[in-house]
């Protein structure tokens, strides 16, 4: 049960080009968006569609291929851990959430 602990799994699109940084160190990380829709009828019978946002961020070697393969818009399957941090900027407290990916999946079709 302890592969339980923190662990998040989603199926999206990409909502960016994965956006690559490389420190002083050699150290390479690369973050994006991720789209995910889920569609529910309301109490009105109508039909609605919602699509949450994630930021992913990436280390190592799984950048060289988010670099090389993905692009706005393709589909994948990432695995990862919540990560929550704080940041100030002018002058107030920010909060983000993001996942720190362990596993990529993608799911596009090969060309043809």
């Amino acid at each position: 049960m302890t592969t339980l602990k923190n662990n998040v799994q989603l199926i999206g699109r990409l909502g960016t080009d994965p956006q690559v940084r490389t420190f002083e160190s050699g150290k390479k990380m690369a973050t994006f968006s991720l789209a995910t829709n889920e569609s529910y009828t309301n109490n009105k019978g109508e039909k609605v569609q919602d699509t949450q946002w994630h930021n992913i961020v990436i280390w190592g070697n799984k950048v060289d291929i988010a670099e090389k393969y993905l692009k706005k818009g393709s589909e994948v399957a990432v695995q990862g851990k919540l990560i929550n941090r704080s940041y100030e900027s002018n002058g107030e407290k920010k909060y983000i959430t993001e996942i720190n990916l362990n596993e990529l999946l993608m799911l596009d079709k090969k060309p043809a």
